[in-house]
């Protein structure tokens, strides 16, 4: 499937948002609206944007929303192990004309501690320069921060904004967890202090896996959620209960606001257990419990499978939302299966199979290995279905363009 042939779709839940405004504190930069350039001489953001005045502001307010939200692959030259812009900024429009919600740059999937602070500068801005010159320009961006000190998990919040990035996805330190004492306060207080200090808004992220099994109760995440400047926590751990514990508690939270609501709006609400405007937004890590954290009260999913299909995600999403739940637990058993193979390959086997029915995604960065001739012949065939509904997802949606058109 070619990742070009998708029509042009800008989701139009942008609308809809957080109550609160980002926090945005002052942070010196050079950078312009409607920029990525000039930065400090050692940035590696090319200076070759557009400075017209009607070029979109590189740091307008752009709402997190319920949907589908895709941590980015970083993508390198396969001989040099350079990161390869083109690929990284094609692939970015491939899924937000694919009507995604938002982006993540740096997470697990985009090989984040491979990567120099110059490199994840570049590929965030790149993906953020990517979206704008395709109409994408109201498109979120999340970018991964976490490091183990607060001091240097402050400094990558501080290039995430400089960068074009809108909100900060931040693991919780863990190098020293068995001196931390006790864990849950040195947890309450890295937090706050690198939301006290960022120029962008926070997202926990909650994933046992990659910080030597430090795993936050829902008792400190809600904790957490009390600070105007964290917004949101994305669940690797699959903890569907957790899951329904935050989303409960920080709805309460959420402090009543005087709207005004049509009878059409209220309408829409009232069959969408996901389209109000939450102050907190709880997401799912994984595409394989997407209905399950619906269920439980989520907002959507954070989730890397949608590198690959990210039309199949949506649209079971959008199934649940139109009160179709049959059809949309006919396409997440698809999606799981699918996943399950993303899982046992990680960030390689999700590379390769791009490579394989995309024709772009390379190898990871070494040491990660290369995949054998037998795990390359098992992830393929594993993502099978999975692509045969992603072509004809996208096959429909053309169609639906031109006979609109």
């Amino acid at each position: 499937m070619s990742p070009h042939n998708d029509a042009p779709s800008p989701s139009s839940s942008y609308s809809a948002g957080f109550n609160r405004g980002p926090y945005r504190p002052v942070v010196t930069s050079s950078l312009l609206p409607g920029r990525l350039g000039s930065m400090e001489p050692h940035s590696p953001i090319s200076s070759s944007c557009s400075t017209a005045s009607d070029a979109p502001d590189l740091h307008m307010t752009r709402p997190l929303v319920p949907g589908v939200y895709v941590p980015t692959m970083c993508f390198f030259d396969e001989a040099t192990e350079d990161i390869d812009t083109d690929t990284i900024a094609r692939h970015a429009v491939r899924l937000a004309r694919a009507g995604v919600t938002g982006l993540a740059t740096q997470g697990s999937n985009g090989e984040a501690v491979h990567l120099t602070h110059a490199e994840r500068q570049l590929v965030t801005a790149t993906t953020r320069k990517a979206l704008n010159d395709a109409g994408f320009a109201h498109m979120p961006i999340i970018v991964g921060c976490g490091a183990q000190s607060t001091r240097e998990t402050i400094q990558l919040c501080r290039e995430a904004w400089e960068a074009g990035g809108d909100y900060a996805l931040v693991l919780p330190p863990s190098y020293y967890a068995p001196l931390f004492a006790p864990s849950a306060e040195t947890i309450v207080s890295f937090f706050t202090a690198v939301a006290d200090a960022s120029p962008v808004p926070l997202i926990i992220y909650n994933f046992p896996g990659a910080v030597n099994g430090l795993d936050l109760s829902s008792d400190t995440i809600v904790r957490l959620a009390a600070h105007p400047n964290i917004v949101g926590v994305k669940l690797t751990c699959g903890n569907t209960g957790k899951l329904n514990r935050v989303a409960a508690a920080t709805r309460k939270m959420t402090t009543t606001t005087t709207t005004t609501t049509t009878t059409k709006d209220a309408d829409a609400d009232a069959h969408d257990p996901v389209a109000g405007r939450p102050d907190f937004l709880v997401l799912a890590g994984s595409a394989d419990f997407t209905l399950q954290s619906l269920v439980a009260g989520g907002h959507g999913i954070l989730a890397g499978l949608a590198n690959i299909a990210p039309r199949a995600c949506v649209r079971t999403m959008e199934l649940f939302r139109r009160g179709q739940v049959a059809e949309a637990q006919a396409l997440q058993e698809v999606v799981a299966q699918g996943d399950w193979t993303a899982i046992q390959g990680g960030v390689v086997g999700v590379k390769y199979g791009l490579q394989a029915w995309m024709g772009y995604g390379g190898y990871a960065r070494s040491p990660l290995p290369r995949p054998t001739g037998e795990q390359a012949r098992a992830w393929k065939e594993g993502y099978r279905e999975l692509v045969m509904l992603e072509k004809s997802l996208s096959s429909s949606s053309s169609s639906s363009s031109s006979s609109s058109s």
